[in-house]
């Protein structure tokens, strides 16, 4: 698997290579990266131990030893592995969205959907802030430019189509992937996450305006 670390999330085909990384052939790694996200989620990263996955995943120790040497290789290959789960995720919906519109709302949505209940990140979050903060604050910009990097690429899709005009895409990505930051690290408040119909309700009344700019 490949390290989640910060050079790898710089890359400027982070997206293509998530997108193109096959599920492991291999039956016991991915019984031991189930059982590390189930683990992770229920007791945190830090409390876990690699005995504790191993008997998750019905495998011994040493067979889990054999395929993730150290347990950061172990957190890392899963955290990628959510990563790629969750681009999946978000792309299905975009696709199956039929207007630019439709897909902003969509991408927003899903990202919402995803990351702000996703069971892990909330885990952690709570339970070990220690371990997720330095990620997503000071050492945040590779998370930052994950999602600026797919907001962009889709409103440069369509603005190669003619659908949208005359914004600045890396901009009104920026104002996306921050907002969608924020409300992983702050729930609450006023933006609404707690249902789809709620986020996409406000995505569409306040976020659309963004690939709708008043000409001067």
């Amino acid at each position: 698997m490949t390290s989640f670390d910060d050079e790898f999330l710089a890359d400027d085909d982070f997206l293509a290579r998530v997108r193109a990384m096959p599920e492991p052939d291999d039956d016991s790694v991915r019984r031991v990266l189930d059982a590390g996200l189930s683990c992770f989620a229920d007791h945190g990263i830090r409390r876990t131990t690699m005995n504790r996955i191993a008997e998750r995943a019905g495998l011994g120790v040493a067979t889990v030893y054999r395929r993730f040497p150290r347990k950061d290789q172990l957190v890392q290959a899963v955290l990628l592995r959510e990563v790629r789960r969750f681009v999946t995720a978000v792309d299905s919906r975009v696709a199956a969205a039929r207007t630019p519109e439709e897909q902003m709302t969509e991408s927003f949505t899903a990202f919402v959907a995803g990351v702000a209940r996703n069971p892990l990140l909330l885990r952690v979050l709570a339970a070990e802030p220690e371990t997720a903060l330095p990620l997503l604050t000071a050492r945040g910009g590779p998370v930052l430019a994950l999602g600026r990097s797919y907001v962009a690429d889709n409103i440069r899709r369509w603005q190669r189509d003619g659908a949208v005009t005359g914004f600045d895409a890396d901009l009104v990505a920026e104002i996306f992937a921050r907002l969608a930051h924020s409300l992983v690290l702050t729930p609450g408040g006023l933006i609404p996450t707690e249902d789809d119909e709620t986020t996409r309700e406000f995505a569409r009344t306040h976020l659309l305006p963004l690939l709708s700019p008043k000409k001067s």
